[in-house]
């Protein structure tokens, strides 16, 4: 629909102050803060729920935000750009919000904050401060199309109708897991308003391997392994999960957002321990003892056994010198593989990339060459990582845009 026709659509109509594109995190949570400085807001969303993301996050528990929210934690072409909005609203911020709602929450590990109770519990105050800010709501409503209004403003084409409003906020999120409806809508909007965008790309997401790998990681397949996943300069310790299709777990899901295709990873499973002391100990107590009989004592049997073919399919350690212990400890600190891809958007948890952050306002959020056009939380070019990083980016990006719409 065309600027002109959509305009003489909405000729006559009530105009809104504020229309919000997404129910999500970052879409609610600048609704409300607009709607409490007396703006009239209409958040819309495709979904027939708001908060989808929320409600399945950390295990259905909503790992809302972490304690440790640094700018080295998040991705993005210009990581300083998150400054300015996770400064103004921190994590602290948010503890309060949670503590004014009454609901109950746990650190986990790593400055993970969850929910005591459920992830609806969040879903629910969010939109009942939006209610209570004299908010609206409007679910399962597409919209069709963005438009700059000739008077000024925007005109919104939805199933419902067409909208004028001062300001639109963008907060469609990324292309990640796609069955729960998430869709490319807002970096089309940002290329449609002349914003450039950064390459969009699966992120927290499993890697897959080619079949020969796949050969010996299937029967593996359930078993999870405490260790260190390192990518170039990047690394980090959790747990790592074997699939039918490649490797998983939280380790891994964090690598995949720095890792690209045709590059290689490393695995160390030896926990820092001394593998090469720890054979010779058992070598010099049973010889005859079998590689994986040894190796089970550092790392779960199924996988001692594939180490072992991998490694030395003789077998007993009084047939391998110290040497060959070395090159044993070596494999376990720093086991190298080629992942093929990724699960793909399918699975991801988050996308990165998107709307280029130096189109955009820091402190704002507001596009710089179109005003009254804003873009907050996953569909910019703005990634955390595993642990709360992309809610916390979510409240306060959509906080800062609150603020000035």
């Amino acid at each position: 629909m065309d600027a002109m026709r959509m305009a003489g659509y909405g000729a006559g109509m009530e105009k809104l102050d504020v229309i919000v594109l997404g129910a999500g995190a970052a879409g609610l949570f600048a609704a409300i803060e607009a709607a409490r400085r007396g703006r009239r807001v209409l958040v819309i969303d495709h979904a027939k729920a708001p908060g989808e993301k929320i409600r399945i996050s950390g295990g259905g528990r909503c790992n809302f935000t972490n304690l440790g929210i640094a700018p080295d934690r998040f991705l993005s072409r210009n990581p300083r750009f998150a400054l300015s909005a996770l400064k103004r609203y921190t994590q602290w911020d948010f503890i309060a919000r949670m503590d004014g709602w009454g609901i109950s929450w746990h650190e986990k590990t790593l400055g993970q904050l969850f929910c005591d109770g459920s992830a609806t519990q969040v879903v629910a105050a969010l939109t009942q401060d939006l209610a209570r800010a004299g908010g609206d709501l409007w679910l399962g409503c597409a919209v069709s199309a963005v438009e700059a209004a000739p008077e000024g403003g925007f005109m919104v084409a939805t199933a419902r109708g067409t909208l004028r409003c001062d300001s639109v906020v963008v907060a469609t999120g990324g292309k990640s897991i796609p069955k729960m409806g998430a869709t490319g809508f807002g970096y089309q909007l940002a290329t449609q308003f002349g914003l450039p965008l950064v390459e969009t790309r699966p992120g927290l997401v499993p890697l897959t391997f080619a079949e020969q790998e796949l050969a010996w990681m299937t029967p593996l397949a359930g078993l999870s392994v405490e260790g260190r996943v390192r990518h170039g300069r990047t690394e980090f310790d959790e747990a790592m999960l074997f699939t039918h299709r490649g490797l998983s777990g939280p380790a891994i899901l964090q690598i995949s957002s720095y890792w690209r295709e045709g590059e290689g990873i490393a695995l160390d499973v030896s926990l820092g321990r001394d593998v090469a002391a720890h054979l010779r100990d058992a070598r010099a107590r049973g010889p005859k003892l079998a590689l994986r009989t040894a190796l089970s004592g550092l790392v779960p049997e199924r996988l001692a056994r594939h180490l072992e073919t991998v490694i030395a399919p003789a077998g007993a350690l009084g047939t391998l010198s110290n040497a060959a212990l070395e090159q044993v400890a070596e494999v376990l600190r720093n086991w190298r593989l080629i992942p093929v891809g990724s699960e793909g958007y399918r699975t991801a948890e988050v996308t990165l990339g998107g709307v280029d952050t130096d189109a955009l306002d820091a402190r704002t959020m507001q596009a710089k060459g179109v005003p009254g056009l804003y873009f907050v939380g996953e569909v910019v070019d703005v990634t955390g990582w595993l642990g709360g990083y992309n809610f916390q980016w979510a409240w306060s990006s959509g906080w800062a845009a609150g603020q000035v719409v």
